[in-house]
C-alpha cells in the first residue's frame, strides 16, 4: 500500500468517527440522544474551543510548558535508560544484583510519586519531569536491555574472532543490536513523558495542558476537556514524527520487515 493510500485511509478513519460523534450527539435516535452533549459534547464545539484557544493565543503559553516538561521528561528519562540498560547487559552480576530492586520500582504507581515529587520539588516544571522522567525510564531500560542480550552469537564470534576490542563491538554489534528496539520503546516513550507531563499538571500547576483540562472539567466543560485532549494527541503525534524521521536516519542500513504475505 502506498503512503497516501494509508495517510487516506487514516484520515477516513477520524472522519468517520467524528461524523458518527456529531450525529450521536445531535440527532435522536428513536427519540433518544446516544451521546447526551452534557458528557459527551460534540466535535463542532470542541473544535471551536479549540479555535478559540488558538485564537486568542491563551494556548501557546500552555502549550510551551508541557511541551518542555515532555521534551525534557523525555531526553533523561531515555538517556538514563539507554546508558542503564547497556550497562546491567554487559554487567550480568550488576543487573542480577538489583534485579528485585528494579522491577520493585517500576511496580510503584507513578499517580503515587506524583504528590512526593512535588512535595520535593515544588510546583515547578522540575516534579512534572521527574514523573515523566519515571514513566519513560523503564521502557527505554528493558527493551535496551533486551537488544543487547540478544545480540547474535555468530555475529559476535565472529567480531571476537576478527580481533575486535570491546570498545568495537559496543559500536559495531552490540550498539546496533540494540538500535531497532531502542526506538520501538522511544516511540512508547513519547506518550509516556506527556503523560507525565501532563498528569504532574493536573494534580498540581498553574500552567500546562493539564492544567486546562483540570480547569475545564472542574466547571463541567466537557468541550474544553475534549479539545484539551485532542491537542494533546496531536501534540504525540507531531513528536513521534520526529523520532521517526530520526529513526530513519539511524536506521536506514537495517532491512525493511517483510509485509507477510506469501
Amino acid at each position: 500500500m502506498s503512503r497516501l493510500s494509508l495517510l487516506a485511509l487514516q484520515l477516513l478513519v477520524a472522519v468517520v468517527v467524528l461524523v458518527l460523534w456529531q450525529l450521536f450527539a445531535t440527532v435522536p435516535v428513536f427519540g433518544k440522544i446516544i451521546l447526551p452533549p452534557f458528557f459527551f459534547s460534540n466535535p463542532v464545539d470542541v473544535f471551536a474551543q479549540i479555535v478559540k484557544w488558538f485564537a486568542s493565543g491563551v494556548i501557546w503559553k500552555h502549550l510551551a510548558i508541557t511541551l518542555w516538561e515532555s521534551i525534557l521528561a523525555f531526553v533523561i528519562g531515555s538517556a538514563g535508560g539507554v546508558l542503564v540498560g547497556f550497562w546491567f547487559a554487559r554487567q550480568p552480576t550488576v543487573a542480577a544484583v538489583f534485579d528485585p530492586y528494579v522491577k520493585m520500582t517500576n511496580a510503584l504507581p507513578r499517580v503515587v510519586l506524583a504528590p512526593i515529587f512535588t512535595l520535593w520539588l515544588g510546583l515547578g516544571i522540575w516534579s512534572k519531569v521527574a514523573l515523566g522522567v519515571t514513566l519513560v525510564f523503564f521502557i527505554v531500560f528493558f527493551n535496551v536491555y533486551q537488544g543487547v542480550k540478544e545480540v547474535s552469537l555468530t555475529v559476535l564470534n565472529n567480531g571476537r574472532m576478527l580481533g575486535m576490542s570491546e570498545r568495537q563491538l559496543m559500536r559495531h554489534v552490540y550498539w546496533p543490536s540494540a538500535l531497532s528496539w531502542m526506538f520501538s520503546s522511544l516511540h512508547t516513550s513519547v506518550g509516556f513523558a506527556v503523560v507525565g507531563a501532563v498528569v504532574g499538571e493536573y494534580l498540581g500547576s498553574a500552567a500546562g495542558l493539564g492544567y486546562l483540562i483540570q480547569q475545564a472539567e472542574g466547571v463541567f466543560d466537557v468541550a474544553g476537556v475534549f479539545a484539551g485532549m485532542f491537542v494533546l494527541s496531536v501534540f504525540v503525534i507531531l513528536i513521534d514524527i520526529g523520532v521517526t524521521l530520526v529513526e530513519r536516519r539511524l536506521l536506514v542500513w537495517h532491512p525493511a520487515p517483510a509485509d507477510g504475505r506469501g
